[in-house]
């Protein structure tokens, strides 16, 4: 991401809150964001977006949206899968006057490497970014052995925002070819993050809920198998 965009975002939260900015940082105010959005600076551009608290993801036809829930029924992740390929995102807090996509880049590049897997640094459409491959174990079949770990390409997104930072991970073929990843870089460029003002730590990812009618499908569920009935139906659409 060019660096007078983090620096705009930044700057204009510290206005905000009473915050004079840096005499140095005028000179970098020449870019307003084209997405990923801030609450403050979300776009009136009439596209449907899914509320999952602290992310707002843009709703498109084709494709299919995950979210992961947690034994608590607590959302601890959303995944976008269009056709083979996946966009999973997350949103953490971060300081309020400088960003951590810098650590968090050479945190990731280290990680995988100690698992056997090689992220390099290069500049994609949303500034520095990590591309390479990853070792993931695929998922154990029933009464099977878990399978050997495998490589994965893999693409590491990062933007900084006002006391946010959005990471996206693109997996599958659209980690290596430009028109199988321009779908799913154009949802993570339309999301809207939604910081809140309660006081976080650095890092700690940023609170995700279930869309309301996901959430009362899950509790008609919950609420059959506690008395013992079948699984309730999905909600009305």
């Amino acid at each position: 991401m060019p660096f007078g965009r983090r620096r705009n975002r930044i700057d204009r939260s510290l206005r905000e809150r009473g915050v004079p900015p840096e005499p140095q940082i005028r000179a970098r105010e020449v870019e307003e964001t084209a997405g990923p959005y801030d609450e403050a600076d979300a776009p009136d551009d009439g596209r449907a977006r899914i509320d999952l608290g602290a992310l707002r993801l843009p709703a498109v036809g084709g494709m299919e949206l995950r979210v992961d829930v947690n034994q608590q029924q607590k959302v601890v992740g959303a995944t976008m899968r269009y056709g083979e390929s996946l966009l999973q995102v997350s949103a953490f807090a971060a300081p309020r006057a400088t960003g951590i996509w810098d650590d968090v880049r050479a945190d990731l590049a280290v990680s995988a490497s100690g698992q056997g897997g090689s992220l390099t640094e290069v500049e994609g459409p949303f500034g520095p970014e990590l591309a390479g491959h990853v070792r993931v174990s695929p998922p154990a079949q029933p009464g099977q052995p878990a399978p050997a770990p495998v490589r994965r390409a893999t693409r590491f997104l990062g933007v900084d925002g006002p006391r946010w930072f959005l990471r996206g991970m693109i997996s599958g073929p659209a980690a290596e070819s430009a028109e199988a990843a321009a779908p799913l870089e154009e949802v993570f460029r339309g999301i809207v993050v939604v910081r809140g003002t309660e006081p976080m730590p650095v890092r700690e990812q940023l609170p995700l809920t279930l869309p309301p009618q996901a959430a009362a499908q899950v509790a008609a569920q919950q609420a059959a198998r506690q008395q013992g009935g079948a699984a309730a139906p999905p909600p009305p659409a």
